[in-house]
């Protein structure tokens, strides 16, 4: 059982070795990229203080270290080091590159040899479902490059689930269900991923998101097409048709889902979303049923789903683009790295200068915070 842990807890005083760990992993907390970067110059300072505990060692990949403290007697599942962690998770969630005899990969073979729990991990701030080792691995998540994978992580990936860590991993599908790379799925898949729940919730997302080969991975390995997802109760091909995804709709009901019923109103939003010019225009009468926010909803799914061409129909039909609620569409270009969107949005006049009323970030500002280099170095000319 997986016991509660805030990363944002006080820490408290700490000594070195430990802060070295600390800055060494991926917390979901207070860790950012530059940690990292310390955590590098602190071990270079002072190579010693990997060898000050088996959590530090772990968490800097000090292969050697590890297999002399657990020669040595030290306990392989004791919590200890800056978190409330065994050493397996330091390995797992340290970003720490590997180098010369440093491996955070070789680290985790050396202790799940000696008798490391693959399945540890934490409840995050105490809710369900847990972030495990294998969580850990994938990184990624709702604050995107922030968040990055082990720098070998399909490797120790394979090695954890190889030593028995469950591939029914709920968090790390949550994660990586923001990108379109499968990797995460297909290992997980061929170490047996099959809880039914996981992939409805899955597939409703990657219709959504228009990640038609997710869509078709899924379905290939038994996703159910035509339940709901929890979120909003809405089958996969409501949820691609609500999101443009035309062509992800027809797969599903060539594979089983109930053809979409859709009212007139539903038709539009499924044509303007799409960029559906003919379509849109036969059922025009339907745009004065939206008010400006249910428009501008509308621009935002075309930025999600990806379909400029919905973007620009929109804008011709006069829906707004800078309607300012969590952010605007194109902060959300901006933070997506989407720079052929970020483009379209800008050329029909989108404003680049709008901030959002949570952080006060321009789309320049949201991109910069996800790494999004090529679309801040774009909107620093506009």
């Amino acid at each position: 059982m997986h016991e509660a842990w805030d990363p944002m807890a006080p820490t408290g005083n700490e000594v070195t070795a430990d802060t070295l760990a600390r800055r060494a992993c991926m917390d979901y907390g207070r860790w950012r990229l530059p940690d990292l970067d310390e955590a590098l110059r602190m071990l270079a300072a002072d190579p010693a203080l990997s060898r000050a505990s088996l959590h530090v060692a772990a968490a800097v990949g000090d292969v050697d270290a590890v297999r002399d403290l657990i020669a040595a007697g030290a306990e392989i599942n004791a919590k200890g080091g800056p978190f409330p962690w065994p050493p397996l998770l330091y390995a797992c969630y340290s970003r720490v590159p590997p180098s010369g005899a440093r491996s955070t990969l070789a680290v985790a073979r050396a202790l799940l040899a000696a008798g490391a729990n693959p399945n540890a991990g934490f409840l995050w701030c105490g809710h369900q479902p847990g972030f495990t080792a294998v969580t850990g691995v994938f990184g990624e998540g709702e604050d995107g490059n922030n968040y990055p994978p082990h720098p070998e992580r399909d490797a120790l990936a394979r090695v954890l689930l190889e030593a028995g860590a469950n591939p029914n991993d709920e968090q790390t599908l949550y994660n990586r269900h923001f990108f379109p790379d499968d990797g995460h799925l297909e290992l997980l898949f061929e170490f047996g991923l099959l809880d039914r729940a996981m992939l409805i919730e899955e597939l409703w997302a990657a219709a959504r998101k228009n990640f038609e080969p997710r869509v078709k991975l899924l379905v290939a390995h038994g996703a159910p097409v035509d339940e709901p997802g929890r979120r909003d109760n809405t089958r996969p091909v409501d949820a691609a048709l609500d999101f443009g995804n035309v062509a992800v709709a027809d797969f599903l009901v060539a594979n089983g889902a109930a053809p979409a019923r859709r009212s007139p109103a539903q038709q539009f939003v499924t044509a303007c979303v799409a960029g559906r010019r003919d379509e849109a225009l036969a059922l025009i009468a339907e745009r004065d049923r939206l008010n400006p926010h249910a428009q501008n909803e509308l621009v935002r799914r075309a930025v999600e789903a990806r379909h400029p061409d919905g973007v620009r129909l929109m804008a011709e039909l006069g829906f707004p683009l800078d309607l300012v609620t969590r952010n605007t569409p194109l902060h959300e270009a901006a933070w997506s790295g989407d720079l052929e969107l970020v483009k379209v949005l800008v050329e029909l006049g989108a404003s680049t200068t709008a901030r959002d009323p949570e952080h006060d970030g321009t789309p320049a500002g949201w991109a910069a915070h996800n790494h999004q280099a090529h679309v801040v170095a774009y909107l620093a000319e506009r």
